[in-house]
């Protein structure tokens, strides 16, 4: 959540008055051995309390917890003394209500596991609300490892690829190599490894996979002390190349490339391509590829598409101080693979089948296997799954198929949607895609790529438009421009996305986190004018609307649809839709 602070007045607030601000947004739930875990800022610095007369406060914290699975929850810790209000076996309600002289001063935390050691699974399905522009049903596939330590994880043959780009000087490449040393010393001995440095050119720890025995893990720690040099600029493919021809004989384990870097790089696509074909002529359990990516800019979208291609897994870190953590959990998630390969013969009798992302990971200890989609047709009450154990042995699973009741799937689903897309529309470069991803984005209030931010004025008492035309604007949209449509002032806020990457940033070497101190900057100015049209304009309304950016037709004369994301309904009200990652 850091570096995604909104921040608007309330103008002409009288004394004895009662302001209440609604946020709404959707967090990853983390996972660790069996338990997940919710991590919500509760915490208040001291000059928010007033000074002087001590003033009595109420905390309240309201939580519903829905596991989606018709498992029993259980509960396994939480930081505030939360009073249980229901229970239903997958259905939980609790309250913390507390009257307090200060604010809260820690965060709220709150974790619980599903009642069961083994592994299981199931198939949610949900039709399509009837606003819903895609008349396709929606489905949701899940595989939970459970907490039997009895599955046995694949032998792995593991090579990282790591950025030593100019850029990556000083705490990024430091946090790299701490998780790097770290998610070595997790190998087990039957285990074997390598480790390939680039920046243009390219540095190996060993021209062959090297045992990962006490030894050998000491000497690739003096290496890396050595030759982790930040200097020089990008070259992602030629390291890729190198992997793939260590890996080429790989057998009876789970071949992994870990690639981490800060940059974007000219020929991602050609990346791409390369690795599809390089997978179509593999071996029966082929090459993973993980991908992390360290500040914005670099390509999500590509590092995205290279995990799902490599049937991998990616994951960010947008600060140095998060790096460290965030690069071990996704070495822990990659590195326990109890089930390879997995398929489901269902999918093959549907009539039509969209999945997102676009091929089904691998089951591991360390995270739960989720996959989402569109189809037309009909499910069977049961579903088939198969798989490849770490004996190279078959795996075979009947899942139950069942209407999702009281839970809304493609809202909980829509951010995985929006990115599986999105990464399509990247490679691609498919315009009905990324109108696609608009829509998407629209209907669910969930930003994107190809959607931008707008506050709208209205009239008070008149029911804003479904739908706003303005032509020939985005030319001219940059961050916080004022428009005037017919009267109406149309402030654009800009674009909440990570963006594509940053060819010119990383071609200049301009280290990760040097964009933070724009965003502030671009938050003060919305303070201002959202302060200003409040204050000013007593008989209006703002609100803020979604809108669709088609600047793919057109680099000069662009259309740009805007929908609002929820009626304007009181005098001086701002709507927020916004997500926050986890």
């Amino acid at each position: 959540m850091k570096g995604s602070i909104y921040t608007f007045q309330i103008p002409r607030v009288e004394g004895g008055s009662t302001i209440s601000i609604r946020v709404t947004w959707s967090q990853k739930l983390s996972y660790n051995k069996g338990k997940f875990s919710l991590s919500v800022p509760f915490s208040f610095p001291s000059f928010v309390n007033p000074t002087g007369q001590k003033i009595s406060k109420r905390e309240k914290i309201l939580l519903n917890v829905d596991s989606g699975t018709g498992r029993e929850i259980v509960c396994k810790s939480n930081t505030h003394a939360l009073k249980e209000l229901r229970r239903d076996i997958s259905k939980m309600g609790f309250l913390y209500e507390s009257e307090v002289m200060k604010w809260s001063s820690s965060n709220f935390s709150f974790s619980y596991s599903l009642a069961s050691n083994e592994l299981f699974g199931g198939m949610l399905l949900q039709s399509p609300l009837l606003q819903d522009f895609d008349d396709r049903q929606i489905f949701c596939f899940y595989l939970f490892p459970g907490h039997d330590q009895r599955w046995k994880a694949f032998r792995k043959e593991l090579i990282f690829l790591i950025d030593i780009s100019g850029s990556m000087k000083g705490p990024p490449l430091e946090s790299v190599k701490n998780a790097l040393l770290a998610s070595l010393s997790k190998l087990n001995p039957q285990d074997s490894f390598n480790i390939i440095a680039f920046n243009g050119e390219t540095y190996s720890f060993s021209s062959l996979m090297e045992p990962a025995t006490q030894e050998a893990i000491l000497k690739a720690t003096q290496w890396l002390n050595n030759n982790l040099l930040p200097d020089g600029g990008t070259n992602i493919l030629l390291p890729i190349k190198q992997a793939f021809k260590l890996l080429a004989d790989a057998s009876d384990s789970i071949p992994l490339i870990f690639l981490v870097t800060d940059g974007a790089v000219e020929d991602e696509k050609e990346i791409c391509n390369f690795v599809k074909d390089s997978l179509a002529h593999g071996q029966s359990v082929s090459p993973r590829i993980c991908t992390f990516g360290i500040g914005t800019y670099c390509n999500h979208y590509f590092l995205q598409m290279l995990a799902q291609i490599g049937r991998g897994h990616f994951d960010s870190a947008y600060d140095a101080d998060s790096v460290d953590f965030q690069m071990q959990r996704l070495f822990t998630t990659a590195s326990s693979v109890i089930l390879a390969n997995v398929s489901a013969d269902a999918f093959k009798c549907l009539d039509s089948l969209e999945l997102f992302p676009s091929g089904i990971p691998d089951l591991s200890l360390g995270s739960p296997l989720i996959l989402s989609g569109r189809y037309t047709g009909n499910f069977p009450d049961l579903v088939k799954i198969n798989g490849t154990l770490a004996d190279m042995g078959n795996f075979v699973m009947d899942l139950k198929v069942q209407k999702a009741k009281d839970f809304p799937v493609d809202m909980v689903l829509a951010r995985r949607q929006i990115d599986a897309l999105t990464t399509k529309a990247w490679l691609s470069e498919s315009n009905d895609l990324k109108e696609k991803v608009a829509k998407v984005s629209i209907q669910t209030r969930v930003p994107s790529e190809y959607t931008r931010m707008i506050l709208f004025q209205a009239d008070r008492g008149e029911k804003a438009p479904e739908t706003i035309l303005v032509r020939q604007v985005a030319n001219r949209m940059n961050p916080l421009k004022q428009v005037d449509k017919e009267g109406q002032k149309i402030i654009c806020l800009g674009s909440l996305g990570v963006g594509l990457g940053n060819m010119i940033a990383t071609a200049k070497n301009v280290p990760p986190g040097s964009e933070e101190g724009r965003p502030l900057e671009a938050t003060e100015k919305v303070v201002k004018a959202a302060s200003k049209c409040c204050s000013r304009l007593l008989d209006r309304c703002c609100c803020m609307c979604f809108i669709q950016t088609c600047s793919y037709m057109n680099d000069q004369c662009s259309i740009v649809v805007a929908q609002l994301c929820g009626a304007l309904a009181c005098f001086e009200c701002l709507a927020c839709c916004y997500e926050l990652f986890g």
